[in-house]
């Protein structure tokens, strides 16, 4: 296992630094939170950006559109663009972090040269359709159904915590195509353009005040067959290709900026000179420090085609970190924290909250490595 940077490495971060330096500051100020257009136009942009310079989709084969990069040199992207306050993928997100590469590894030739070149220069926003009101850690409870009419599957249903719903031209939407099948055996996964009639799209508040989530209702939807990716009532692994993805690399970008936040917290810190809290705050900073070495060595082993457990245990380790880290973002701030507005680490607490629930629940991840790490029995079904 190597976890040092090669001279190659090196060379590809300083050719990133470099680009950063010129392009960011010509970057126009970034939209409000809910200034939608806007903030899509923005977002999009800098994927454009991207893409025109060669980092786009850097992990994505050539054949797609990408880099062919190794993780190493992902790794370094995200490290660079973290450092260097570069924009988040935004309105992106769904699109090239788990749609996208689940195309690459699920979907037809069709459905590759349909949509990975558009996602891959910003052309096209995807959001994702999985949770509904009763099926959220325990997914394959969905009901929204799907019934075959000829070369169409007609959807009816309703779909909750949809990112970028209200903007998104493409949805991966999950599906149940047979209701008499065990539950996990009978969904499908669809792309769903949001167009379509009968589909109706209502944002949510989080309690930021901002809105990157919606509900979706369908009613009488029209998809057709064609717009499955594998098989009918396959859907549940195709699903779990996603899910790798979701929890597997998603955070890796959080993780560093984390980092960054612990820095910008021990500046302000060290103005109040308060002892114990920045014994927390160092206990803090070795615990990314440590979630940072392991994803390290997830990415080593990765590379040899032996994923480890580490990538199991990761998503559950960061997201609990992470909410301790705002706890004593709160207990520095003290009054200051009472504002939201304009006070970054006041804005991360507040959406770190939903870190244990999205991307599965803190629970359900305790299963999977009982289960599927340590060989613990199985949860009775």
């Amino acid at each position: 296992m190597e976890l040092r940077y090669s001279d190659a490495d090196e060379s590809f971060r300083a050719e990133l630094h470099a680009w950063l330096e010129t392009v960011l500051p010509a970057l126009a100020p970034q939209p409000p939170r809910d200034a939608w257009p806007e903030r899509r136009r923005w977002d999009t942009e800098w994927q454009r950006r991207l893409f025109d310079a060669g980092y786009a989709g850097l992990h994505w084969p050539k054949e797609y559109g990408g880099r062919g990069a190794s993780p190493t040199e992902q790794l370094i992207f995200y490290e660079e663009t973290a450092r260097a306050r570069a924009p988040y993928v935004g309105v992106n997100f769904v699109g090239t972090l788990h749609a996208g590469p689940t195309l690459i590894e699920e979907g037809s030739d069709e459905q590759k040269a349909a949509h990975l070149p558009r996602i891959l220069c910003g052309d096209e926003v995807w959001c994702q359709g999985f949770s509904e009101p009763g099926a959220g850690s325990d997914l394959a409870s969905l009901r929204t159904r799907a019934y075959r009419d000829g070369d169409d599957y007609v959807l009816n249903g309703q779909k909750i915590w949809c990112t970028f719903g209200q903007i998104a031209d493409v949805g991966e939407f999950l599906v149940r195509t047979d209701t008499d099948a065990p539950k996990n055996r009978g969904i499908s996964w669809l792309i769903l353009p949001m167009d379509l009639p009968g589909i109706e799209v209502r944002p949510l508040k989080t309690v930021l005040g901002s809105s990157e989530f919606a509900e979706v209702f369908l009613t009488d939807v029209r998809v057709p067959v064609a717009n499955r990716v594998g098989d009918e009532n396959d859907g549940w692994r195709v699903t779990n290709v996603t899910l790798k993805y979701e929890r597997g690399t998603a955070f890796v970008s959080e993780l560093v900026d984390s980092i960054r936040l612990c820095e910008d917290l021990a500046t302000r810190m060290a103005v109040k000179g308060d002892q114990s809290l920045q014994t927390e705050l160092g206990r803090c900073i070795a615990e990314f420090d440590a979630l940072w070495a392991l994803t390290k060595r997830n990415v080593s082993q990765a590379t040899r085609g032996t994923p480890g457990p580490g990538a199991m245990v990761m998503k559950l380790a960061y997201s609990e970190a992470r909410q301790r880290f705002g706890e004593l973002c709160m207990k520095a701030l003290q009054r200051e924290a009472l504002h939201v507005d304009d006070n970054e680490l006041v804005e991360e607490r507040l959406r770190t909250l939903a870190l244990t629930i999205a991307a599965g629940a803190s629970q359900i991840q305790r299963n999977i490595i009982g289960e599927r790490v340590l060989g613990l029995p199985r949860e009775p079904r």
